[in-house]
């Protein structure tokens, strides 16, 4: 039996406005809100919402035959609630199906798995949390952002309760071996790895709509019959990618959405297909042997390293900076802080810094807000300035920082009383004038009555002389 495993990433960065160096100290807000909003309104128009009505409609169709799995980032779902809640709605609907399962993953879509273990479980618990209140679902098992994995991190996630993990199946890690089998953990066996075959879900990511592909065009009954070839010992074909492949970097003209809709019937009519969720391949399946990553693997560009977002100087310094501050994090309880905190670790962020310019620059591209690394680089480092500002003042320890929390609490309550002042100002304004206009429009009514019966009376007058000065008529 060969089983079909889909799991798609769903996931939106907070992107950050032009923040410039004299806004350090002035200007605490970092966001780009009306670019977050319009691509999220984008994005859920031509992918997320056409997409999600497609799969319900399988889902119910095929009764229990066909699953899909999902990892949704706290990010995209913070947004989802600000700009898209229909959105929200719709993968809610898929989890009453009971046939789509949802993974954990860092709520923040951050890379501190490779920095702090205690902030990464806390990250992890807050993102369950969230799947759990949201779509009723426990996760058993861990996505980890952008696919990273290696030995001890998968080490971190079993000893978090996690069952299994998804992992990219890399060519330098795999060597001889396939990606379409269960694998476990090499330290500790009891956590499976699920290897993702990066060679079919790239196919469909990004060769899809290539008509220069010697494969193009590419259709349900083609891709089959590749899985169908597939010797008949592998037994799990895993196949990850972006959600947003479906209507947005593969357009709806592109026919990706008959290709998905064909997928489960054309399957399903071959004996020895199926369809399976991550949790039970974990459950159902028996692992061949453990797969060895010493050092950390994810699921971009050629290398499928870490050099996308860790590749430079640049990368390196604003990584190192941001997490110098998790002392003083772990003691702060300004919400909003924390709020901006977890939005400053989303891996995209560091994602634009990239230079890599030559096998995957056209990609890094095609997800880049910015015109070049450096300003990303610059970008980041203005808001990391102003936020490492507050984060002193809310949590000092020297007597510098003490002076200025001092100072900056003091400028604060004067900026509320300030603010609280000229609302009373403009109530009483707005009051004053309320009762002018009133007086004004009593005068004005006064005025039209008098010139109202001044012009009655005026008419009466006229019309009595007229009927005086008549000649009367003659008698027959």
């Amino acid at each position: 039996m060969k089983n079909i495993c889909f799991y798609f990433q769903v996931h939106q960065p907070f992107r950050f406005r032009r923040y410039r160096f004299f806004d350090i100290g002035n200007d605490h807000y970092y966001y780009d809100d009306y670019t977050n909003e319009g691509v999220m309104n984008k994005v859920a128009q031509k992918s997320y919402l056409p997409t999600n009505k497609l799969l319900l409609k399988l889902l119910k169709q095929y009764e229990g035959k066909f699953k899909v799995s999902f990892s949704i980032s706290g990010i995209a779902i913070d947004q989802f609630k600000l700009y898209a809640p229909e959105v929200l709605d719709s993968f809610k609907e898929l989890a009453d199906t009971g046939n789509v399962e949802f993974l954990a993953e860092t709520y923040s879509h951050s890379l501190v798995s490779l920095k702090d273990k205690e902030e990464f479980e806390a990250q992890v618990k807050e993102h369950s949390d969230t799947i759990f209140e949201l779509f009723g679902q426990r996760p058993q098992v861990f996505r980890n952002t952008e696919l990273i994995y290696s030995d001890q991190l998968g080490v971190d996630v079993h000893s978090m309760g996690f069952k299994g993990m998804l992992a990219e199946g890399a060519k330098h890690v795999l060597g001889w071996k396939s990606p379409n089998f269960l694998y476990t953990n090499a330290i500790n066996p009891r956590l499976k790895v699920l290897l993702k075959n990066f060679t079919l879900s790239d196919d469909i990511a990004f060769r899809f709509s290539n008509q220069d592909w010697n494969e193009y065009p590419l259709t349900a009954t083609k891709y089959i019959d590749w899985i169908k070839a597939l010797s008949p010992k592998e037994e799990l074909i895993n196949l990850f990618m972006d959600y947003e492949t479906f209507g947005e970097h593969q357009w709806e003209d592109t026919g990706i959405f008959e290709f998905l809709e064909n997928i489960p019937k054309v399957a399903l009519s071959e004996k020895g297909l199926g369809f399976i969720t991550p949790s039970e391949a974990v459950k159902k399946l028996q692992p061949v042997s453990a797969i060895h990553v010493p050092y950390p693997t994810s699921w971009a560009d050629e290398e499928r390293d870490l050099t996308a977002w860790l590749g430079n100087e640049m990368q390196n310094e604003a990584f190192d900076k941001l997490y110098s501050l998790l002392p003083k994090i772990k003691k702060c309880t300004d919400e909003d802080i924390l709020k901006d905190w977890s939005y400053l670790q989303t891996s995209d962020h560091f994602y634009y810094m990239s230079t890599k310019f030559f096998s995957d620059g056209e990609v890094h591209a095609y997800f880049n807000p910015y015109e070049t690394p450096y300003e990303a680089f610059m970008n980041y480092m203005n808001v990391l300035s102003d936020f490492t500002l507050r984060l002193n003042a809310a949590v000092p320890e020297s007597n510098v920082e003490q002076e200025l929390a001092t100072l900056s609490a003091v400028l604060k309550e004067k900026e509320q009383k300030l603010a609280k002042l000229e609302a009373e100002l403009q109530r009483l304004g707005g009051v004053k004038k309320t009762r002018t206009t009133a007086k004004r429009s009593a005068a004005k009514t006064t005025v039209a009555k008098a010139k109202k019966t001044t012009s009655k009376t005026a008419a009466a007058k006229t019309k009595s002389a007229t009927k005086a000065k008549k000649p009367a008529g003659k008698k027959r």
